[in-house]
């Protein structure tokens, strides 16, 4: 490891990944500084993430592919070439990290696969996701984040109540945690290496992404053998924990437990020794009668006001925002978690920025996704191949430079 941006500073990542859970791990290893060698198709047209597949569009640009392949370094590489196989396994070579999203047996076939690469390097740490796993009888099935959220329970308990349609949250949320699961593995992978010199297999999934959401929801499970139901906005274990309305929208609130006193004061006195509502217990069983008192009480006046006394109480609250309204609230723009970066084709585009602050070694967007091609010659020269043999290797279709 060298000292410099980031805590990841010196490590080298071979990315085989596309579309969303692997891409976000490969991110996150990027934003904390790791030099990530993201593998892209040959040719351009065969390379979804970069055109059609997309249809979300920054001045040509796929919004989707800026916003998790940024501080990437794109090599365009045809893996059904041995050429192509002959740098993968040069990168590999020379790297600490490989990270792929294949279905399982996929890059084994192609010749990169974990054993594969483990001979070329054999303290290499090999990362994969997948939709199940790499073992159990899921372990060659084919998996989306809509499969995994139906399966890990997740959809069982998301809606606004029994008998309707089951609904999945609107975020790609197995993707996403299975990314951030896989950058934890590589990290303690990493840090096992560093005392062993052992390399090692890191393998998870969008099912157990899923199923490690359902920590509140599987406690309740467990201890009455039922199975948990939608509640909305609402908390299996406090009340009231929910969303309710005001006179221009909704507002979460939480005021359970010893917050339960003075939030009567603000919103209705006479609840507070209700005998209905006097307890935590009583007032999950009565939540539903308690969520249409606080609505009527609390509609007569605007979220953002009901936001400042509650929070002169002392007690949490917050608006319901759009996606557009986040990217503009005071607190994500002053915690850079929407900054602009300066695209070569693209223009000014804004990002998502990185959500762990480290003091000492500061991570983030510095980088802007990667234009097909750009690094190519940059990427070969320093694992060692001269500008003819680049010129060969393009020529032969292993791999493309700058269109």
């Amino acid at each position: 490891m060298e000292t410099g941006y980031g805590p990841l500073n010196g490590v080298t990542v071979v990315d085989f990944t596309h579309v969303m859970a692997g891409p976000t791990c490969t991110m996150m290893l990027a934003d904390m500084g790791a030099d990530v060698i993201k593998i892209e198709r040959v040719p351009y047209e065969a390379d979804g993430s970069h055109n059609a597949d997309d249809p979300y569009w920054i001045n040509g640009v796929s919004a989707s592919y800026m916003i998790v392949n940024r501080n990437k370094r794109g090599l365009p590489l045809n893996l059904k070439t041995p050429e192509g196989v002959e740098i993968a396994h040069r990168l590999i070579a020379q790297g600490d990290v490989v990270v792929e999203n294949y279905r399982p047996g996929v890059l084994d076939r192609l010749g990169v696969g974990y054993e594969d690469a483990k001979k070329t390097n054999p303290g290499i740490i090999y990362a994969a996701v997948s939709g199940f796993g790499r073992t159990g009888p899921y372990g060659d099935r084919p998996g989306y984040d809509l499969m995994a959220q139906g399966m890990s329970g997740i959809m069982s308990v998301t809606g606004e109540g029994p008998g309707r349609p089951p609904v999945k949250p609107g975020v790609p949320m197995t993707d996403i945690t299975a990314g951030i699961l896989l950058a934890m593995g590589v990290c303690a992978a990493l840090r096992h290496r560093e005392v062993t010199g052992e390399g090692q297999m890191v393998d998870t999934s969008l099912f157990e992404a899923g199923i490690v959401q359902t920590y509140w929801h599987s406690a309740l499970s467990f201890s009455t053998g039922t199975a948990p139901e939608p509640l909305g906005s609402g908390h299996p274990l406090q009340a009231p924990y929910q969303a309710i309305t005001t006179s221009d929208g909704h507002i979460t609130i939480s005021a359970g437990g010893w917050m339960w006193g003075g939030f009567c004061k603000l919103v209705a006195p006479e609840l507070e020794h209700d005998p209905r509502f006097d307890t935590n217990e009583k007032r999950m069983t009565n939540v539903k009668e308690l969520e249409v008192i606080l609505n009527e009480k609390m509609s007569v006046k605007t979220t953002a006001e009901w936001i400042v006394e509650l929070e002169a109480a002392g007690m949490p609250s917050g608006p319901i925002n759009s996606i557009p309204e986040m990217h503009r609230d005071p607190q994500a723009l002053a915690r850079d978690m929407v900054v602009t970066q300066d695209h070569p084709v693209a223009g000014e585009v804004p990002v998502l920025g990185f959500p762990v602050k480290f003091s000492e070694t500061p991570g983030g967007p510095i980088k802007p996704s990667t234009v097909y091609g750009q690094y190519t010659r940059e990427i070969l020269g320093t694992a060692g191949y001269s500008d003819a043999e680049i010129d060969s290797l393009i020529a032969a279709g292993a791999t493309a430079d700058s269109m």
